[in-house]
C-alpha cells in the first residue's frame, strides 16, 4: 500500500490573493506546510498540486515534487483527485493536507494514515479538536462535528452543535469538536466522491464532506490536541506564526 500527501494549492484566494506564497516566518506558507508533511512516517511521497506557475516554480525552488492541475477545479478536493487520477493504482491513499495550516502537525497525519491503513472498510477520515471558546463556538467560520459513541461523524455544522435547548447551562460539561480541514481517503473512494453531484446539506452548509454523509458513507474522525490556525486572511499572519512557534514547543497528538 502506499499512501501520498496532496497539498492543494492556488494563487486567486478571495480574501488573501497570493497567500500560498505569502512569507510566514520567513517561508512561504506553502512551504511550511510541506515540510510538515515531510516530517510525517506514514507517507511515501508529498506532492503540491498548483495550476499557477508561480507557486510551481517557488515550490521547485524549495525541493518540492509538483503537479500542475487544471485551473477550473471548484475544490481542493477536485485538485488532489486530478492528480491522484494521474497515479493510478500504485497509490492506494490519499491525504488531502490544506495547503493553508502551516502548523498541521506531522503525528497528526501519520494518524489519519494509519487508520486508512489498518481498517480495510474504511474509506475516509478526517480530524478534529476540543475548542472551549465560546466566541469560537459560535463562529460560524469554526466547523463543529458531532459523533457517535465510535467516533465516527454523525453531522458537521456551521452552527452550533449540539445545541442546547432551552438555558446555556443544558450544555454544561459538554466538549465542542472544531473540525479541521484535513481528509483521507482510499483512492477509488476518491474518484467516486468527486463525480457525485453536490448535495442538499452541503449546499446549505458549504461543507464539502455532508456529500459523502449524505451518501451514507462512513467518515472517520481523529480527536487530537493540534490547533493549527488556518491563514484566511491578512490578519492570521500573526497567529499562524504564533501557532508555529507553540507546536515547535509542544507537539500534537
Amino acid at each position: 500500500m502506499k499512501t501520498i500527501a496532496i497539498i492543494p494549492a492556488r494563487y486567486g484566494a478571495t480574501r488573501f490573493p497570493g497567500k500560498a506564497l505569502h512569507l510566514i516566518a520567513g517561508k512561504p506558507l506553502v512551504q511550511h506546510v510541506w515540510e510538515r508533511c515531510r516530517e510525517a512516517k506514514r507517507l511515501d511521497a508529498v506532492i503540491i498540486a498548483t495550476d499557477d506557475l508561480r507557486i510551481a516554480e517557488a515550490a521547485f525552488a524549495f525541493g518540492a515534487e509538483v503537479a500542475l492541475t487544471r485551473a477550473d477545479h471548484p475544490s481542493g478536493t477536485d485538485r488532489i483527485a486530478e492528480v491522484a487520477a494521474r497515479l493510478g493504482r500504485k497509490v492506494t491513499h490519499i491525504l488531502n493536507v490544506q495547503g493553508d495550516e502551516p502548523a498541521v502537525s506531522p503525528v497528526l497525519i501519520d494518524r489519519l494514515a494509519d487508520a486508512l491503513r489498518r481498517d480495510k472498510k474504511l474509506v475516509m477520515v478526517t480530524a478534529a479538536n476540543a475548542v472551549t471558546d465560546r466566541a469560537e463556538i459560535e463562529n460560524p467560520n469554526c466547523v463543529k462535528v458531532v459523533l457517535a459513541k465510535h467516533g465516527d461523524a454523525l453531522y458537521f455544522s456551521r452552527s452550533v452543535i449540539p445545541h442546547p435547548f432551552g438555558s446555556s447551562a443544558d450544555a454544561q460539561g459538554t466538549t465542542y469538536l472544531r473540525h479541521q480541514g484535513i481528509y483521507g481517503y482510499e483512492r477509488k473512494f476518491l474518484a467516486r466522491f468527486v463525480r457525485w453531484a453536490p448535495s442538499d446539506y452541503e449546499k446549505i452548509e458549504r461543507l464539502e464532506q455532508l456529500r459523502a454523509l449524505e451518501h451514507g458513507v462512513r467518515i472517520k474522525v481523529i480527536v487530537n490536541t493540534n490547533v493549527s490556525v488556518g491563514v484566511d486572511a491578512p490578519e492570521d499572519v500573526a497567529k499562524a506564526e504564533a501557532a508555529l512557534s507553540a507546536t515547535v514547543a509542544t507537539p500534537a497528538t
